[in-house]
């Protein structure tokens, strides 16, 4: 009989949240004979609805389920955990600053950071999804000395997603034949989805993502501004934010930190940048090709980069330098 881990979501009471916690319960992400402890995490207004997805969540009579927590209480929420989901944030306004939205950010993961600081297991892992999900993580691992910046990371994973399910309907493949593609830098429209180090398995042959799509002028236009665009386009269809594949992205991306990468292939994750190889400023979060193995992630090192590319990632880590910047300024305060 394993131990079960204890994993908190917050925002629990969210869309995000309502499509993800069922596979996280089911055991989809941390193994299928891995027993869960669930604490939800909300703001007060929103608890009656908890209660709601408590209900389901029982109803759903999931084995690895051995207990679900319903808080609104930081000191609750992040008592001895061992994976943490950060997924609430406050979410843009119409006629909202983006310097607005940071600073109500800032306020927000200052104090998850602290809590988990002191209430949380050492060895958490913490993955943030809120937006603006690099800054967010950036704010709550300085906020949080004692856990090492290494356990934290943001969600790039939906962005690479994307990026990797274009390429392959592109070239009429599933999405498994499509490997290595990169997203660097933000998650944000100034985000860079990279192919230039991806591979395509076209008729049981792998070979250069360029070589397999044969358009280049897709690959450095459209195929860009697709995965860049990709959350807005789904706001205006869905009148919703995308929830469904976010919460995919999410799944993806914890379960690669429990049980690794597979051999010769490397996902997006933002992660902190200080040591990276590739000339991005070190007191950020920025998003890279990680490869993991043993709960502990790898920068892929050394990976040739063209005069395109390099444009394209020091803007993203300038967008990067400016929110920090401004959030560090909100901080201070």
């Amino acid at each position: 009989s394993t131990k079960p881990i204890r994993v908190v979501v917050t925002g629990a009471a969210g869309q995000i949240a309502y499509s993800l916690l069922y596979s996280i319960a089911k055991g989809d992400v941390f193994g299928k004979d891995q027993p869960i402890i669930l604490v939800l995490l909300d703001i007060p207004p929103m608890l009656p609805v908890l209660d709601g997805v408590v209900m389901e969540l029982q109803d759903c009579a999931l084995p690895l389920l051995m207990e679900v927590i319903p808080t609104d209480k930081v000191e609750v929420g992040f008592k001895d955990i061992d994976a943490a989901i950060l997924v609430g944030s406050m979410p843009r306004k119409e006629g909202m600053e983006r310097k607005d939205l940071l600073k109500a950010n800032v306020a927000i993961f200052k104090t998850q950071g602290a809590a988990l600081d002191k209430f949380a297991k050492k060895t958490v892992k913490v993955v943030v999804v809120g937006n603006p999900a690099n800054t967010n993580c950036l704010i709550a691992s300085k906020s949080a000395p004692s856990i090492p910046k290494e356990n934290f990371s943001c969600l790039t994973r939906l962005d690479h997603n994307r990026a990797s399910s274009q390429v392959a309907m592109r070239c009429g493949v599933s999405s498994d034949k499509v490997k290595n593609v990169i997203i660097w830098g933000n998650h944000s429209s100034t985000q860079y989805p990279d192919v230039h180090h991806a591979k395509v398995t076209v008729s049981g042959a792998e070979k250069p993502a360029y070589d397999a799509v044969k358009d280049e002028a897709w690959l450095r236009g459209d195929f860009i501004s697709t995965v860049q665009l990709r959350g807005a386009a789904v706001i205006k269809a869905r009148k919703l934010s995308s929830a469904m594949s976010a919460a995919k992205a999410i799944c993806d991306h914890v379960r690669d930190i429990w049980f690794g990468t597979k051999e010769g292939e490397f996902i997006s994750m933002g992660v902190y940048a200080a040591g990276n190889s590739y000339g991005i400023p070190e007191d950020l979060i920025y998003s890279f090709p990680i490869e993991i193995k043993n709960q502990t992630w790898k920068m892929v090192d050394g990976l040739p980069i063209n005069d395109f590319s390099r444009g394209k990632m020091d803007a993203t880590a300038a967008e990067l330098v400016e929110e920090r910047d401004t959030a560090l300024d909100f901080l201070s305060q």
